[in-house]
């Protein structure tokens, strides 16, 4: 696996900027839970072997990853936007409060912020760069991913407890078959976006 080069960090420090934190989200795509983000700043050069995207690492490689990066960032944070505020805001909109919740969670306060995407939270003082697939190229943003990742499959694990029958341990709550079926048998639960579920309306009505 090739090795996370530290080539935007370094080029914001060699601006000026000292503390140079990355940002990213999980669970915009799925049905039902919270959108959950990290952030953190890694220390100039950190060696963390196997860091990278956690979409391309496997989940006992991400669970791995998750305390080595904890224990080696200068700082991190760990922020969620509801279930209620993403059927309120709309799920980008959501995705970017957490991570501005994230941001605010860092001490000491980041000089930038590289965050994954395209679009950037308003961060008031702080300058933010965006960066197309940065989970791939960012160290900083690639530990964020894994940080949020990890964090909200273990969230999805208790809501499977609190809401059995749809799967949520495994599926993570994403659009899965098994989990489409008990959203049709079960009705949603709390937990679900309610903006997400308008597939529910039409497949009952084709069943009428």
């Amino acid at each position: 696996m090739t090795e996370l080069l530290y080539t935007l960090e370094n080029g914001c420090r060699a601006k000026g900027y000292v503390f140079v934190a990355g940002t990213d989200e999980a669970g915009r795509g799925c049905l039902a839970g919270p959108v959950v983000a990290a952030a953190c700043i890694l220390p100039e050069g950190a060696s963390i072997p196997g860091l990278n995207d956690s979409k391309k690492l496997s989940a006992k490689r991400r669970e791995a990853l998750y305390d080595v990066i904890i224990n080696a960032a200068v700082s991190y944070g760990i922020a969620e936007a509801s279930a209620e505020e993403i059927d309120s805001i709309n799920i980008l909109n959501a995705a970017l409060l957490a991570m501005k919740r994230a941001v605010d969670k860092l001490s000491p306060t980041p000089d930038i912020v590289l965050v994954d995407g395209n679009k950037s939270p308003d961060f008031g003082i702080i300058p933010s760069m965006t960066v197309v697939h940065g989970d791939g190229i960012s160290p900083s943003i690639a530990a964020s991913s894994i940080l949020a990742k990890v964090y909200r499959d273990r969230l999805l694990v208790s809501l499977d407890a609190e809401y059995p029958g749809y799967g949520f341990a495994k599926n993570k709550s994403y659009c899965t078959k098994e989990h489409v079926e008990a959203l049709l048998r079960l009705g949603p639960a709390p937990c679900h976006r309610k903006t997400f579920l308008s597939f529910l309306e039409e497949k009952n009505e084709r069943a009428e």
